[in-house]
């Protein structure tokens, strides 16, 4: 099931008895290392005729098989949902997803119940007529009652890939939903004034706090929940050779380590990660950051006119066993952390209809995995160079890898009751 090249995927294979069960977080960090992850991956656009499917990949340093695919699992149209996007785990032990759009693409922020054994459609979790006009990424902490969902645009507005013009005309996302989680419906919603394209929304992992971030793509801001506040902004650079004068840096993925301690976002168009320190929510301490590739390498096609951040436009990265340097088309996305908060793995692919307008080279070329070490004490992201996962050389041709999940559970997906 997928939105485009965005399938579902569950952690494990029964949504009531998945996971090893930590009773807290910080018993969470002193779990075992991760030694495979799985990864939905897409053909759409690439010229590929084939179904989507579920990579396996190898991470434990001591296998043979380490940073390689070891098993591939068709998952092309296995539920029939429309637009499905973030999948949790309830207490229930049902599966709830939420979707975009409707099925003729239109928006629909919504949500679908799914057995936790079977996976069968059970209906919908909110009132009838209930949903919200559009639809994204969800959080729920039944501690508090509250469920905060963010929007993006309809299918049919992103199919079309990014048109300025849609921003103007209301077509994306401005606006936070919060839900009561005991009645599933809507009883305020917050607009964003800084925040446009709300996507990825992460609460602090303690069931107890009563806050968190949400990251906003167009804007490149970071608000803290639940009250509406900007606490971090990506300035945009003054550019020339790209679409716009003023490219955003995009914030497309965030996430939150274990501990609430540090906060981590992917720049997609700029081409950084950034690492920040959380101790003090309101006031988040910039302590990390590398350039994985993006629009603005050095010897690439734009030219940085302005730049408040950068002195100079950044080098490609090089990375073992890839032909060509790490920059244009290569830009971190998707993020995943190691429970023990010391390794980031990250993927490079969007959405393959926006991918193939910013990065047409990665559509051709398929995305790559990264895996980045984390400097847990003073702060610090430093590329592991052993490790690539090149999703251009699978079997049936270049294909398009998204998130990323571990079997029993992780930083993205593990809610504290």
């Amino acid at each position: 099931m997928s939105l485009g090249n965005t399938p579902v995927v569950f952690a494990a294979t029964k949504c009531g008895d998945c996971g090893p069960g930590y009773p807290t977080p910080q018993e969470a960090m002193k779990g075992p290392r991760e030694e495979i992850v799985y990864l939905p991956c897409i053909y759409r656009n690439t010229g590929t005729e084939a179904p989507d499917y579920l990579a396996t990949v190898d991470v434990d340093p001591k296998s043979p098989q380490y940073s390689q695919v070891i098993e591939a699992k068709d998952i092309h149209e296995k539920c029939g949902l429309g637009t499905p996007h973030t999948s949790h785990c309830l207490p229930t032990g049902e599966v709830m997803i939420s979707t975009l759009g409707d099925p003729k693409g239109n928006g629909k922020g919504g949500f679908v119940l799914l057995d936790g054994e079977t996976f069968e459609v059970k209906g919908t979790w909110e009132r009838p007529g209930g949903s919200a006009p559009m639809g994204y990424d969800f959080w729920y902490q039944p501690r508090h009652n509250v469920m905060i969902s963010t929007e993006w645009a309809a299918p049919n507005v992103l199919r079309d890939g990014f048109n300025p013009a849609d921003v103007e005309a209301g077509l994306y996302g401005k606006h936070l939903h919060v839900w009561d989680w005991q009645r599933h419906e809507i009883v305020q919603t917050l607009l964003m004034p800084d925040g446009h394209i709300p996507l990825e929304i992460r609460f602090l992992h303690d069931p107890a706090a009563s806050q968190g971030f949400v990251g906003c793509a167009l804007s490149s801001t970071i608000q803290r929940t639940w009250s509406v506040e900007k606490v971090i902004e990506v300035p945009p650079k003054k550019v020339k050779g790209w679409m716009l004068p003023e490219m955003p840096g995009l914030i497309t993925d965030i996430l939150l380590s274990l501990d609430d301690r540090f906060l981590y976002f992917n720049n997609w168009l700029h081409g950084d990660m950034r690492q920040y320190d959380i101790s003090d929510p309101k006031r988040p301490r910039l302590v990390g950051q590398i350039f994985l590739g993006g629009s603005i390498v050095k010897g690439g096609p734009v030219q940085v006119l302005e730049d408040q951040e950068l002195k100079s436009q950044p080098e490609p990265l090089v990375v073992k066993r890839l032909s060509t340097p790490l920059g244009f088309p290569w830009c971190p996305q998707m993020i995943q952390l190691s429970l023990d908060g010391k390794r980031i793995y990250v993927t490079t692919s969007l959405y393959s209809d926006w991918d193939k307008q910013f990065y047409p080279d990665l559509i051709r070329e398929g995305s790559v995995m990264l895996q980045i070490d984390v400097d847990t004490v003073k702060g610090g992201l430093k590329l592991n160079p052993n490790f690539l996962v090149d999703f251009g050389k699978e079997p049936l041709g270049p294909a398009l890898a998204h998130e990323i999940r571990y079997p029993g559970g992780d930083c993205t997906s593990d809610i504290w009751l």
